[in-house]
């Protein structure tokens, strides 16, 4: 794909499909002239916002129990068994974001829940969850992924769903020159990606989608080094790490898991985004499985484009995907999962694609063979991953 058309496929990202649109797109008006062309869950056990990291689950951590989690295979349920907890809100990073009317960006705390099993297991599996929304808007709490949540952690996974920065968070840029918006979004986005962005965009929403194509990732990659920096508060096991991801969150669940631990981290130094600091730079984590619901490969596309680096080799994690057959998405039609497969085979690296025979984008209620996304996505971790199950 040449550097024009992959610019346009990534602009293409609106996402217009019915459900997947933040209400706060502003849906179907016009986009002003862009003058940059020339350029079941327990809420009792949750922590306060004050309670730290060290304090967390002290009382579950008192078991008696020394053995080393990640020497354990996990052991999940066939159905739903534990009572959910969640911890709500937790700050797992800032960003620097802007509002409608500034000129200087400012840190924005960035926020996931964890839903987890009350049980004593010392070695949990861990599933970290990314919403949709085009990069637009979106919300970790969408009742599709707190039903998900609550599926797997009944079963005994620590499950994460993440909130992300997005256009919501990157002001307005109407009337600023080309100069202008790269002093707007310094330490937003590398000056590299910026500029790749200004070259094909028609549109302020489409410019600021590829910026938040960026944040995004970044923001997503520091919630998994979050996770990793509270794992034996979780006491899930850093061995068997699921990360997924729907539409947008499916993009990015993608590229997190394909992408090189230093990708969306060093591009950008401390001194242009202190922000950074905040973000756990010196942990490290292994993603065991990925799980795509109706997503596509733009990211990473995007990333080649810009470094002239393709990360895609024979150690990146395992791929379930779920795709509707007739998704009319422009960002993410049904042909997006079939090259992911394609790029997958040769590397021999384990794939399945679920055809969704006739379902369009967004269809969380799809079964195949009596089975929904949840179970299937079950079947996948449990046989992958050699799970203990019970």
């Amino acid at each position: 794909m040449n550097k024009v058309s992959l610019i346009t496929s990534i602009l293409l990202f609106a996402f217009i499909s019915q459900g997947c649109s933040s209400a706060s797109d502003g849906g179907d008006s016009p986009s002003p002239e862009f003058s940059v062309s020339d350029a079941q869950v327990d809420t009792s056990g949750a922590l306060s916002s004050g309670d730290s990291d060290e304090e967390q689950h002290d009382d579950e951590s008192e078991s008696g129990n020394d053995t080393n989690s990640d020497d354990q295979v996990p052991t999940v349920k066939m159905e739903p068994f534990y009572r959910v907890l969640l911890d709500e809100n937790r700050t797992y990073a800032d960003g620097l974001a802007h509002n409608a009317t500034s000129t200087v960006p400012f840190p924005k705390p960035l926020l996931l829940d964890i839903y987890y099993p009350d049980n004593q297991s010392p070695s949990r599996p861990v599933f970290m969850f990314i919403h949709g929304g085009g990069f637009t808007g979106g919300t970790k709490t969408k009742p599709e992924i707190v039903a998900m949540a609550d599926f797997f952690a009944s079963r005994g996974w620590v499950f994460a769903s993440v909130d992300y920065r997005t256009t919501e968070e990157l002001g307005s840029i109407q009337g600023l020159s080309r100069e202008d918006v790269l002093t707007f979004y310094h330490g937003i986005a590398p000056r590299e990606w910026i500029e790749f962005a200004l070259q094909g965009a028609e549109t302020p929403k489409q410019f600021q989608q590829a910026i938040a194509l960026y944040a995004a990732q970044r923001d997503v990659k520091a919630a998994l080094r979050w996770m990793m920096a509270n794992a034996d508060g979780y006491r899930f096991n850093s061995e068997f790490i699921t990360v997924g991801g729907a539409s947008a969150g499916a993009v990015a669940a993608i590229t997190l898991g394909i992408s090189n631990l230093e990708d969306f981290r060093d591009e950008i130094l401390i001194n242009d985004d202190p922000t950074l600091s905040t973000t756990n730079l010196i942990e490290a984590y292994v993603v065991k499985s990925l799980v795509y619901f109706w997503g596509s490969n733009t990211k990473l596309e995007a990333f080649e484009s810009v470094y002239g680096l393709n990360r895609y080799d024979g150690s990146d994690p395992e791929l379930f995907m779920a795709h509707g057959t007739e998704d009319m998405n422009p960002g993410t039609p049904f042909s997006e999962a079939i090259e992911l497969q394609e790029i997958y085979d040769p590397l021999g690296v384990d794939t399945q694609l679920v055809p969704l025979e006739g379902a369009g984008h967004g269809a969380w209620d799809a079964e195949v063979g009596g089975k929904g996304l949840f179970e299937l996505t079950f079947d996948f971790l449990v046989e992958r991953q050699n799970l203990a199950i019970e």
